[in-house]
């Protein structure tokens, strides 16, 4: 009968890591991808114009790479990706720090692990921290009250958090309102603003809850880390590599090509309407997986769709909840490492997440690019583009040149403190502003963004959809899908797109092994607490600590936790 052909609606990590595990399993798969470049929000792009005297153009970046230590989805992809000198494929280019710095305006920043400690200098830094954290004005009941709410989902049934703790806000759940400032700023904000774009007070807690444990849990595991960096530029050493692959296994894959009309006349897709410039072209294939962000599926969503699954009517209200997080470079004359890892500004308005890149780049020398005189790169992401900064309004209302002002000097308040002045004005070379930010096309004066970030808000889970729709050829592969994940990142994606190859596989009743599907991790060491709340729940009953306290070996379990955790 031949190879079934897929077509694959948008070109990101979901579009990529769908043509992976077809290609890989004797699918015909086509790409559409509306960009010129691969690898979607991951990508990194070249600086336009910035390649001088024949070299090439500085790397600039949609946001830097975070690739924590519980996702599993991705670097199982990222081995699979050839990569020369590599015997492990693009996953040996993650580089996995110890640090991270919680910058201050005009104070001492915080040093933390965002790992086990694995030497004499790691374990100096745990030891410190308590003290650090005092400095912060955070009290003994302000991390005991906090690590109770952890360990209450720690010890909830995945049902208590998917029914319940999915339509309470996180700035509920942990009683912000009623706490000290310091503890709202470092405990309940400092666990939303920077990770997912969103705000405390709109996120649920079932999504914060079960991320924020698994970053905590990576740090109490031996050999994991938290945070882990690519040791170049994005497309350099990941995305470049992994077209390469695709196209030498056969995916055909078409760049700036807009997807205009997805044709559903009853049950079926009979085609998709596609545009690269010359006209409107029907391509058409056995399968179709979109592929597409959610504020671009939502706008390609037709009665007749609709007719064909109600559940697509959804997709409305979700494209609604999106919010920004993007990047921008600033290129130095000088290098300026700061620190080996990331640098969180919480107190800053903007809330700003910064890495200073070169020190883990060592077979990228940036004066091999641009004009040859860059030497450093600080690579930021601005997560909150809404509040009022220092001097301007939000950054969406701001000018370019307004929006870097602010965060360069946001960038200063938090880095130059007790005498020191990391970041000089003269140091600077030049900037990059991810080019999915642009101008506004009526109000120069106002930003568009052409890629925002869906936010998980409270309440939101009915409103996603799952790979498989009730038409049957059509396939979603999207962070705003149903995952284990269930956060608005890459792994997320790939998680979605291995959830819609696994369908197509189910409907081919094909003899190929289904990709494999990863959960979050859960102490196994707790399950008797999470099924003795779960039969609670059962029961109409609200979580409780009681049920703890006969086992009082387990109560040695739940103090060594909340020690593990920082408690």
């Amino acid at each position: 009968m031949g190879k079934k052909k897929v077509v694959v609606l948008g070109g990101g990590v979901a579009g990529m890591t769908a043509a992976h595990e077809l290609i890989e399993r004797g699918f015909d798969v086509v790409v559409y991808e509306r960009k010129r470049i691969a690898g979607g929000k991951a990508r990194s792009m070249p600086v336009p114009d910035s390649g001088k005297e024949g070299r090439p153009d500085l790397p600039g970046e949609h946001g830097f790479r975070f690739v924590p230590g519980f996702y599993k989805h991705l670097p199982d992809t990222m081995g699979r990706i050839p990569f020369e000198g590599n015997p492990n494929g693009v996953l040996g280019n993650l580089v996995s720090v110890a640090r991270e710095e919680f910058a201050r305006t005009a104070r001492t920043p915080l040093i933390a692990l965002s790992r086990f400690p694995q030497s004499w200098a790691d374990l100096k830094v745990l030891l410190e921290m308590p003290k650090e954290f005092e400095g912060l004005g955070l009290t003994t009941d302000d991390f005991e009250f906090f690590f109770s709410k952890i360990w209450q989902v720690l010890t909830s049934c995945q049902e208590r958090r998917l029914l319940e703790y999915e339509r309470v806000g996180w700035w509920e759940f942990v009683d912000a309102a009623n706490r000290s400032k310091a503890y709202q700023t470092y405990l309940a904000i400092g666990a939303t603003r920077t990770l997912v774009a969103s705000k405390a007070e709109l996120a649920n807690t079932k999504t914060i809850g079960d991320i924020g444990i698994q970053l905590m849990l990576n740090v109490a595991t031996i050999g994991e880390s938290s945070d882990r960096i690519l040791n170049g530029p994005t497309n350099d050493v990941w995305i470049n590599p992994w077209l390469e692959y695709l196209r030498s296994k056969g995916v055909d894959y078409r760049f700036g090509t807009v997807v205009e009309q997805i044709l559903c006349p009853k049950e079926a897709i009979t085609g998709v309407v596609i545009n690269d410039g010359t006209g409107p072209v029907t391509v058409t294939g056995d399968y179709y997986i979109c592929a597409l962000p959610v504020e671009v599926i939502s706008g390609l969503v037709t009665k007749d769709l609709i007719a064909a699954d109600p559940m697509l009517a959804d997709l409305a209200p979700l494209a609604e909840q999106v919010n920004w997080m993007n990047g921008i470079q600033f290129y130095l004359f000088e290098d300026v490492p700061i620190l080996a890892g990331h640098e969180m500004y919480l107190e800053s308005p903007w809330a700003l997440t910064s890495l200073s890149q070169q020190q883990f780049w060592p077979n990228f020398d940036l004066k091999n690019y641009g004009d040859g005189k860059v030497r450093g790169v600080i690579s930021v992401d601005v997560s909150d583009w809404t509040s009022a900064g220092i001097r301007h309004g939000p950054a969406k209302d701001c000018t370019r040149d307004e929006i870097i002002w602010e965060v360069w000097e946001q960038l200063k308040q938090g880095l130059n403190v007790d005498g020191k002045v990391l970041l000089k004005d003269e140091n600077r070379h030049s900037w990059f502003i991810d080019s999915d930010i642009e101008p506004g096309k009526k109000n120069p004066h106002t930003e568009v963004n052409l890629e925002p970030l869906l936010v998980n808000l409270i309440d939101s889970w009915h409103l996603r959809p799952d790979a498989y729709t009730a038409i049957s050829n059509l396939y979603l592969a999207s962070d705003y899908i149903r995952t284990h994940t269930d956060l608005a990142c890459m792994e997320a994606a790939n998680e979605a797109a291995r959830r819609a190859v696994n369908a197509i596989l189910s409907a081919e009743n094909s003899s190929q092994p289904y990709c494999k599907i990863f959960p979050l991790h859960d102490p196994d060491i707790l399950i008797p607490l999470r099924f003795m709340d779960k039969e609670r729940f059962e029961n109409g009953l609200p979580w409780t600590n009681e049920i703890a306290k006969p086992l009082g070996w387990l109560n040695k379990i739940k103090n060594a936790v909340e020690g593990a955790l920082g408690g």
